[in-house]
């Protein structure tokens, strides 16, 4: 069992930063590839990017490639998602996900999810 907390959420303008931060309890988080999605308003829920269980190998949705980068500490239990450049079509709730063993972009796929961090992205 995973429970998973986001954090970090916010308003920025345009251009701006955040950092997301999502904290897993349990001791086998590092066993576990970790995905973060997206839900904006009439639309559903889309893959953001993903990381493999130690970290040696990330994958971004082609909307975020160049801007987010996602990352993990597995002393910490945490994984994190920096995002740079932000647009207003990135506004979303964002939710962290877990699954094994390796990390997928189908949001079916994943077996435990967090509650949500509400990003806007003001113009």
């Amino acid at each position: 069992q995973v429970q998973l907390v986001e954090s970090g959420g916010g308003l920025v303008q345009a251009g701006g930063s955040l950092r997301l931060s999502c904290a897993a309890s349990g001791r086998t988080f590092s066993s576990y590839a970790m995905g973060w999605f997206r839900l904006a308003p009439g639309k559903e829920r889309e893959f953001v990017a993903a990381i493999s269980w130690n970290g040696g190998s990330t994958y971004y949705a082609d909307s975020v490639k160049g801007r987010f980068t996602i990352s993990r500490d597995n002393a910490k239990n945490t994984v994190a998602l920096q995002m740079n450049s932000l647009k207003p079509e990135d506004t979303a709730v964002y939710y962290c996900a877990a699954r094994r063993p390796v990390y997928s972009t189908r949001p079916s796929q994943y077996d435990y999810w967090g509650q949500g961090t509400q990003v806007t992205v003001s113009s």
